[in-house]
């Protein structure tokens, strides 16, 4: 039998801080655990421009790369819309000043990207002392956050990110641990937080050579494109790299990167989410043309399944239970206990038993949706991208709490420290607490 320790071993927080008051930083996409779930207490569910917005920054450029928060630092990655210039940006966390804006990287001839995308997409990851920024292929760096000094950087990874890079990178103890899914090359590389040397590489296993819709070969490069971020799991005791490419769900281990098990769904591409897990099951929606939601049961060394294909019969690998009704393509999910919740990119909310995706509620909240979903004190928010955020009770009952509104609308996702929220419009940079100044009183 199989035990599930369900923890991002990525970054570990301090229980006792933790206790005394709940999440004080969120160093990656999706939070400390990579989840999207936040233990803070005391958060707003209901702001607007004049009312629980402690302050509000400009963030210069065009970018969706979500805050990440450590101590009293926020950053996040930005650039120019052109990609010619790729910056860092700090933001003092009490006051909303700007403590360091420095360009890391410039790009003569920056790759094409699709209208949708920018050219500072991924989420960089924070830890004391260091914060690490990729932009894909254009450059990584390690800075130091005290001064913004630039500690190393790698700008000789290939990969025609095609459509724009969008996978975020994860810390796993001494491993900085990066996706590279492109229209021409496909593999993660795992480098040497403290030197930025390359520990191990892994290509794709996936055969893209002419595999296309009815087997079709491909001219562009969406089938084997990927933005998706990984997450790392103690499952059974073992630290387990879940990763997603295009036509595929992969299992890794992080210290070696040699491959344990692998669930191919060949017909579909651009995964995009970072995949959530509990109840022994890994929840993961598969990407585009027709995607679906496969919640799998983790296998042994060596296996192999097809998603759409009975398994072996002494398979250990297994997809459990798959739908195609209201998987989401952009945003995250979020498990609450036992209920699953998720919202497709057109504004459909679902809320899925985890254990056997048994539909429990469908609902229309209206809008569209990139930014992943955020958990917390037992409610669901939805962003949206036209600035409407949704907030629910995280219940087998569809009851709206609360709806606001702030201009300019989410692409990037929420970040939570102490009682506040931290929200990236496509302008600014948001601290919204209850009991918050208006900006400018």
């Amino acid at each position: 039998m199989i035990r599930w320790r369900w923890t991002t071993i990525s970054l570990i927080l301090l229980a006792g801080a933790m206790a005394e008051a709940g999440d004080e930083c969120w160093p990656q996409f999706r939070g400390p655990r990579g989840d999207g779930a936040s233990i803070s207490t005391g958060l707003p569910i209901e702001w607007s421009e004049t009312r629980n917005v402690k302050w509000r920054t400009a963030i210069h450029g065009r970018a969706w790369s979500s805050p990440v928060i450590w101590g009293r630092q926020v950053w996040m990655s930005t650039a120019t819309e052109d990609g010619t210039a790729l910056s860092a940006v700090c933001v003092d966390r009490d006051s909303g000043r700007i403590e360091h804006d420095r360009i890391l990287f410039t790009v003569e001839r920056p790759q094409l990207g699709h209208k949708f995308n920018t050219y500072a997409s991924p989420t960089p990851v924070i830890e004391e002392g260091r914060v690490y920024i990729t932009f894909g292929s254009p450059g990584t760096a390690c800075l130091d956050t005290a001064t913004g000094r630039t500690l190393w950087e790698r700008r000789d990874f290939e990969c025609n990110h095609y459509r724009g890079a969008g996978s975020s990178p994860i810390l796993h103890d001494r491993l900085l641990i990066l996706h590279f899914d492109g229209s021409d090359c496909q593999y993660l590389v795992a480098l040497d937080k403290a030197t930025g040397r390359t520990v191990w590489r892994r290509d794709r296993s996936i055969d893209f050579k002419d595999l296309g819709p009815d087997g079709l070969p491909m001219i562009e490069g969406d089938f084997r494109k990927a933005f998706a971020t990984p997450h790392v799991a103690d499952i059974d005791g073992r630290a387990t790299l879940l990763s997603q490419g295009a036509k595929a769900l992969y299992a890794y281990d992080p210290k070696t990167g040699q491959e344990l098990w692998r669930v191919e769904e060949r017909l579909n591409h651009s995964a995009s989410t970072r995949l959530v897990a509990g109840h022994g099951l890994i929840f993961a929606p598969s990407g585009f043309s027709g995607g679906q939601l496969l919640a799998v049961r983790p296998g042994r060394t060596g296996e192999v399944i097809d998603a759409n294909a009975p398994a072996p019969q002494d398979a250990q690998l297994q997809v459990v239970w798959k739908t195609k009704r209201g998987v989401p393509k952009k945003p995250s999910l979020v498990l609450v206990g036992d209920l699953l919740f998720g919202i497709e990119d057109g504004g459909i909310a679902t809320c899925w038993e985890a254990k056997t995706g048994a539909v429990i509620w469908n609902e229309r909240v209206g809008g569209n949706y990139s930014a992943s979903l955020l958990a917390a004190e037992g409610r669901v928010y939805f962003f949206s991208e036209e600035g409407k955020t949704t907030v629910i009770a995280a219940a087998r009952t569809f009851q709206k709490l609360a709806e606001n509104v702030l201009p300019d609308g989410f692409m990037a996702s929420p970040a939570v420290a102490g009682k506040a929220l931290f929200l990236r419009t496509r302008t600014h940079l948001y601290r919204i607490e209850s009991g918050g100044p208006a900006p400018g009183s």
